[in-house]
């Protein structure tokens, strides 16, 4: 309902669905909420719609919503990320006052909300970038919240973010994340993570499909089955709807009738390029958003149709001679834990880097707590990666916490099994060999980087450190070959 009150404690501008949703979520937790949206239409629908879902103040201009705010304001935007968020950030600043407070909820790159926050505490405006991860369904029941800012902000927002977050054993899925641009950042690496857990489960669905011959009504039995037990997360839950679901035009499975072309909205290709700066090898991550611009690439992918696959196996028999289909499926299983928890890891040490490079003291244990509940990615294991970060909080990576070391360890063997057969039947599993090979990679004594240095330092006198003194190296390749001391 509308309220002749005249203030209220919160305001969302920007009325999609998810902008909705938050202000009905806010609504319903007993808040009034402040609500605006350029389109005059879509303020009308949802207090029309809705206006029992708790208290809303309609406002025509933002000069209105703004002063319906308790001080200090707090306005929450959810619009599209970049240019149009400049733009209301812009209107409400001209309009708010010193220790005001505009929150973005949308999905911005980080250093956007860096560089709009230090823009805005010159004006004296807190601003905070919060990532909101839930999909729409979240967003009204309850999401997981990763704000962004300073603590003096956190301070006035926090409650009230935190009443409509997700909850998990009392405990909200929300909590102040670190300065400036870290929220937003903590859900761009939030988002690759899902990229590369998506992509694991795609691939686990191919290989049922591609190696054992199951129906996708088939696959939905095995995922749901699995989403009893250690795999038990949002994400299988959902492929096993998905896999399930029946088209009703033509009476085959929906999935089957879906155009296998994966979109990308960019915060998957932010976390790799981020990585990339920082030096961070996140290839699970980095898989996943190449194995979607491959499966967008429809000509390329018609042109290529009928290239040769050499001689493939054609049965598992063949490519795996003694192994049958139960224990083949428990093999996909192993694997696809073992890749799951490499993309984790890679991801939290993405995360520890971040924190580092911007001097933000993230708190690894305290983000998998968040993302319990709530957000897209929340599985049964980040209670198994918050007790492994809080019995060692400087843990170098997930993969040596005694649970995950015992759990990958223990699927070494159907891990090369998949990636074996996978190969020899001609099924991509881009996402699985990446995160084996990764893993081979660091547990790896000696690795073929000595040789690319001998390479670089031949053709660009890159120099080279050696294994038994300290210091800089040059080989005179064009010369005599004798080797110099580097400057």
């Amino acid at each position: 309902m509308t309220s002749s009150s005249r203030t209220a404690p919160i305001g969302v501008t920007g009325l999609g669905v998810m902008g909705a949703n938050i202000a009905r979520n806010l609504a319903r937790h007993g808040h009034a909420v402040a609500v605006y949206n350029r389109s005059p239409q879509r303020t009308a629908e949802l207090v029309s719609n809705h206006g029992r879902d708790g208290t809303f103040l309609a406002a025509g201009t933002i000069e209105e919503f703004v002063s319906t705010l308790e001080k200090p304001r707090r306005a929450l935007i959810m619009v599209q990320a970049g240019a149009a968020t400049d733009a209301v950030i812009e209107q409400l600043a001209g309009a708010m006052e010193h220790g005001d407070i505009i929150i973005d909820g949308g999905n911005s790159l980080y250093t956007d909300t860096r560089r709009r926050e230090a823009e805005l505490r010159e004006r004296g405006i807190h601003f905070v970038g919060c990532g909101i991860s839930g999909g729409e369904e979240g967003a009204l029941e309850g999401p997981s919240i990763m704000p962004g800012g300073s603590a003096e902000a956190y301070e006035a927002v926090g409650p009230l973010l935190e009443s409509i977050s997700a909850h998990v054993d009392g405990t909200p899925c929300c909590a102040h994340i670190g300065p400036d641009g870290a929220g937003h950042y903590v859900k761009m690496v939030h988002n690759g993570i899902e990229y590369a857990d998506m992509q694991l489960i795609g691939e686990a669905f191919q290989l049922m499909t591609g190696v054992l011959g199951y129906s996708p009504a088939r696959c939905a039995e095995v995922f749901a089955e699995w989403n009893r037990g250690v795999l038990e997360s949002y994400l299988i839950e959902i492929t096993a709807e998905v896999l399930a679901q029946v088209d009703d035009a033509t009476g085959r499975p929906l999935v089957e009738m879906i155009l296998d072309a994966t979109g990308q909205k960019g915060t998957g290709r932010w976390t790799v390029k981020s990585a990339l700066d920082l030096g961070v090898p996140v290839t699970g991550i980095a898989e996943a958003v190449f194995a979607r611009a491959v499966s967008g690439s429809r000509d390329l992918r018609a042109a290529a149709t009928g290239l040769a696959g050499g001689e493939l196996a054609t049965t598992l028999g063949e490519a795996l001679p003694g192994v049958d289909e139960q224990s083949f499926l428990d093999d996909i299983h192993a694997a696809l834990y073992a890749s799951k928890v490499v993309a984790y890891a890679q991801g939290f040490n993405q995360l520890t880097a971040g924190s580092e490079e911007y001097e933000w003291s993230l708190r690894p244990g305290e983000l998998a707590t968040i993302w319990r509940g709530g957000c897209i990615i929340r599985a049964q294991f980040l209670g198994r990666i918050r007790e492994a970060y809080d019995a060692d909080p400087a843990l170098p990576s997930l993969l040596l916490d005694p649970y995950f070391r015992d759990a990958v360890e223990g699927s070494i063997g159907s891990w090369r099994r998949v990636v074996a057969a996978a190969a020899l039947m001609g099924v991509p599993v881009p996402g699985f060999g990446s995160a084996l090979a990764y893993y081979d990679s660091v547990r790896a004594d000696r690795l073929p980087a000595a040789l690319l240095q001998g390479l670089r330092d031949f053709f660009g006198a890159h120099t080279y450190e050696r294994i038994d003194k300290p210091g800089h190296f040059h080989t005179l390749w064009g010369g005599d070959r004798s080797e110099t001391t580097a400057g």
